[in-house]
């Protein structure tokens, strides 16, 4: 299936999902460590037969930060603090 597709998005994996993922899309050694133990926000794209490594670093001090964010603890009281 991810053969098949021209663009894909990869973050953190675990290692199987890492082998499985390397050899179906022919990620290099070199391009694994931008999916394996990835920090947050920092991943690799395949875009049609190229694969684009990305890092997505957000400054958490601002109101697109808080109504982008998916973590819990970046939240107050479960919700965001305008709703």
């Amino acid at each position: 299936m991810f053969s098949n597709s021209e663009y894909v998005t990869m973050l953190n994996q675990s290692g199987p999902d890492c082998e499985r993922l390397a050899e179906g899309l022919g990620i290099s050694d070199n391009q694994m460590h931008y999916i394996s133990n990835a920090e947050v926000g920092h991943g690799l794209l395949k875009i049609g037969g190229s694969l684009i490594p990305f890092q997505n670093e957000f400054p958490r001090d601002t109101e697109l930060y808080k109504l982008m964010t998916t973590k819990p603890s970046d939240l107050q009281g479960g919700k965001h603090e305008k709703y």
